[in-house]
């Protein structure tokens, strides 16, 4: 049985009360979520599986979601990134409802809500998926206008069009450079895939051209991985520059595509700026983020530790050492329903299990995997030992064909899972 097919049982076991039939209408709660990706959609839609009688509304500005799993594929043009979007079809067809809007501001003690629009929104529970925002200047001369120049593509859409556009642009023997700022960041491991399937694109339509991957970290996430990889498929395509030996890059110049770092300048044809990376802005405003910039909650419910009643999930949560990933946020958004939907009923939530999947893809038949399963200890997330973890250094190409096919299969069933059953068909 497949990996995804196991989890899928096993979660209509925990969500039993997802297939019952529907009771007579009454009010259990209204929840407000505000954000619409992996983390938001999935909450709202586990809230109406778990209890039917609770009003779900879920606030997000756009009428699609674009997804960064798979955006990598994109780029290295294995897939259209209109395949990358999912429309809110789904979610409404579970009970949710959607409104195309922004969260302007909240009251904590009435628990009420502004939207951008003008409307006002009371609610029993709120869930902030807000995911993340990007801390520009840093490096120094990366604004917002020199990302139309030096593409970060961390955001999948216009930026990921954009960066894959320069890319067929640029002539066989060009330099490709990825920065990649401090940790943490969404998906810790997705720079290093990029640089593989772009070694893949590059190889076959560019093959003097060479990649440059700039870290402002020691250790690149699972190097035991794509070390061998890079060396047995792209063998001196790509060179890997940590910190520690000058990786970091200090400043760019947009106008010449310069990145400078403490070894000196260097020039390259296409540069691919990744920024650090905080808190979406809703979180900042809202004043759930603490010194250390992300959102501290309570790892038993998701509940804020800075404002009762609210809860924040996904990318934007404190949850280490759980990455912050797709895999993560549905994880954690299904938790947040359960213990939401527990509490609305009046009951104890109950005690968190956690899991993240991830997949290194680096080349359309060669992928590796990590996973984890966590739990709830002294207070914090921990995982447990002995449970997951990366698959095996040395593999046959059998066993990384089988991972890359697995790969596919997971984003299917992401979406699904997070999106509604109708996600694949909803998209355009």
């Amino acid at each position: 049985m497949r990996r995804r097919h196991f989890l899928q049982l096993g979660l209509l076991g925990t969500f039993g009360s997802a297939s019952a039939p529907a009771r007579p209408r009454r009010t259990a709660g209204r929840v407000l979520v505000a954000g619409g990706g992996f983390a938001g959609a999935t909450c709202a839609r586990y809230l109406r599986l778990l209890d039917p009688a609770i009003d779900v509304i879920l606030v997000d500005p756009d009428t699609r979601y674009v997804t960064c799993p798979m955006s990598n594929e994109a780029l290295a043009g294995l897939r259209p990134i209109a395949s990358l979007a999912v429309s809110r079809d789904g979610l409404r067809r579970a009970g949710v409802q959607v409104l195309r809007d922004r969260v302007q501001a909240v009251e904590f003690a009435p628990r009420r809500v502004r939207l951008a629009g003008g409307a006002t929104l009371t609610y029993d529970r709120l869930v902030i998926a807000p995911g993340i925002r990007f801390l520009w200047d840093t490096p120094e001369g990366y604004d917002r206008a020199a990302a139309a120049r030096m593409p970060h593509a961390w955001k999948a859409g216009t930026q990921t069009e954009l960066l894959g556009a320069q890319l067929r642009a640029m002539a066989d023997g060009g330099v490709f450079a990825i920065s990649v700022p401090r940790a943490p960041y969404r998906c810790p491991h997705a720079p290093y895939e990029r640089a593989s399937l772009l070694a893949w694109y590059f190889k076959r339509h560019k093959p003097r051209s060479k990649i440059l991957i700039f870290d402002a970290n020691n250790q690149m996430p699972y190097q035991e991985l794509f070390a061998p990889a890079w060396q047995e498929l792209y063998p001196g395509m790509i060179e890997w520059i940590p910190m520690t030996e000058q990786g970091a890059v200090l400043r760019v110049d947009p106008a010449t595509l310069t990145l400078y770092t403490a070894s000196g300048a260097h020039r390259v044809a296409v540069a691919n700026v990744i920024p650090p990376q905080a808190p979406g802005a809703l979180a900042r405003e809202l004043g759930l983020s603490s010194g250390r910039g992300w959102c501290p909650v309570d790892p038993h419910t998701f509940e804020s530790s800075l404002a009762g009643k609210v809860h924040v999930i996904g990318d934007a949560c404190i949850a280490d050492p759980m990455p912050r990933s797709a895999s993560s946020a549905n994880s954690q958004a299904k938790q947040c329903a359960l213990a939401i939907a527990a509490e609305l009923a009046g009951r104890a939530p109950p005690l968190p299990s956690l899991h993240n999947t991830c997949y290194l893809m680096m080349a359309p038949r060669y992928a590796a995997s990590t996973s984890g399963i966590y739990r709830v200890g002294e207070g914090a997330i921990e995982a447990v030992p002995g449970a997951g973890g990366p698959s095996p250094v040395q593999a046959p190409a059998a066993l990384r064909a089988q991972e890359a096919a697995y790969a596919e299969g997971w984003y299917e069933g992401i979406i699904a899972d997070s999106f509604g059953a109708g996600g694949r068909r909803d998209r355009g």
